[in-house]
């Protein structure tokens, strides 16, 4: 029997779950959950095989931070995650974090069951309709500081500001800008941070 734990905030959604899932003979749902603060809370308790987390939900901490949580406090627990939307972002942050599975919710509740089977077991799972993106997922073409500028650019901060929190100066900031708009191949500071955004590089 796979013990699973599922995270997900949309109540009709993980309802509808909950019911399906618990129509596969072989997988008991111990708890389910709203938030990833609640699911690594139940995972100290409940100590499951499978955790099923949405990657997007409220409270401090999203579904990829409470599977890296978890992990650490539970090494032998394996993390499934499920979104609606396969961001190259959060798709990057997920095969970093080295979740063991990653699925969109689109598929059907036959390959949700195939997947947790195969997560347990010690397979990873990638949703086939993300295969090409994970192939295609490009290298960060920021450095380091480059992604700092940008960072506090998507804060807010104007040149000076940064140039202050950054020990620069202003002119050395609007240089980054400028190679970073041009690296990104943006219209815009703004446009750049999108591109960075959506592509997990800040």
């Amino acid at each position: 029997m796979i013990r699973m734990l599922l995270a997900e905030d949309q109540h009709i959604i993980r309802e509808a779950l909950v019911t399906l899932l618990s129509l596969e003979p072989d997988i008991e749902i111990v708890q389910a959950v709203e938030s990833g603060d609640a699911a690594v809370a139940a995972a100290m308790v409940h100590r499951p095989d499978v955790v099923v987390l949405d990657i997007d939900m409220p409270g401090t901490i999203d579904g990829l931070d409470a599977a890296a949580q978890v992990r650490t406090r539970l090494p032998g627990c394996r993390a499934l995650m499920l979104t609606g939307h396969g961001k190259p972002g959060h798709l990057r942050r997920a095969l970093s974090s080295q979740v063991d599975g990653f699925m969109l919710k689109t598929a059907s509740p036959e390959e949700l069951a195939s997947a947790i089977r195969k997560v347990a077991r010690g397979e990873r799972v990638l949703d086939p309709s993300l295969a090409v993106t994970a192939w295609n997922l490009a290298d960060n073409p920021l450095t380091p500081r480059e992604a700092d500028v940008l960072r506090l650019v998507a804060e807010g901060s104007e040149p000076p500001e940064i140039a202050e929190r950054l020990f620069l100066s202003a002119g050395t900031v609007r240089n980054y800008i400028t190679a970073i708009v041009t690296k990104l191949n943006a219209r815009n500071r703004t446009d750049a941070v999108r591109i960075a955004s959506e592509a997990g590089w800040i």
